[in-house]
């Protein structure tokens, strides 16, 4: 089963200082329906990694971190936002779902992606990130 969410070990870490999203090297890997990714989800896992024509066990990594801020009103909480730029694989691959982890800091998760769906590309697959406002962005904390 895949949960879409921002893992919960991620937010700790985050308090912690133990990533840096602007300098470490961010991956995302692809995964089929069979993967059990989530909440409790804490590290990169080959289990139920998705395979194919092209596609490297691990996945490939992101590019374009950018972090906003949307400033408190009366009306609405501060946000910080996170995002990147579309992930493309080269590879003729199925898949259910994605993990952003961080590879500089010994693979720790940051977040599961659900596609609703399996997903299916003959020769590129491409992940669409959601645009980068702060009601929007992949990764909002408010």
């Amino acid at each position: 089963m895949i949960i879409q969410c921002i893992v919960n070990s991620f937010r700790s870490q985050m308090l912690q200082a133990q990533h840096n999203l602007l300098t470490d090297t961010l991956k995302i890997a692809l995964y089929t329906g069979n993967a059990n990714l989530g909440p409790t989800t804490t590290a990169y896992t080959t289990d139920g990694e998705a395979s194919g024509t092209g596609y490297v066990a691990g996945g490939i990594v992101l590019t374009g971190t950018t972090i906003d801020t949307a400033t408190e009103t009366t009306t609405t909480p501060a946000v910080v936002y996170v995002n990147f730029n579309n992930a493309v694989f080269s590879a003729a691959v199925t898949a259910r779902g994605a993990l952003i982890y961080n590879f500089s800091k010994s693979n720790k998760a940051i977040a599961v992606i659900d596609f609703g769906a399996d997903k299916t590309s003959a020769t590129t697959f491409t992940v669409v990130m959601p645009a980068n406002t702060s009601t929007t962005a992949l990764l909002r904390f408010p």
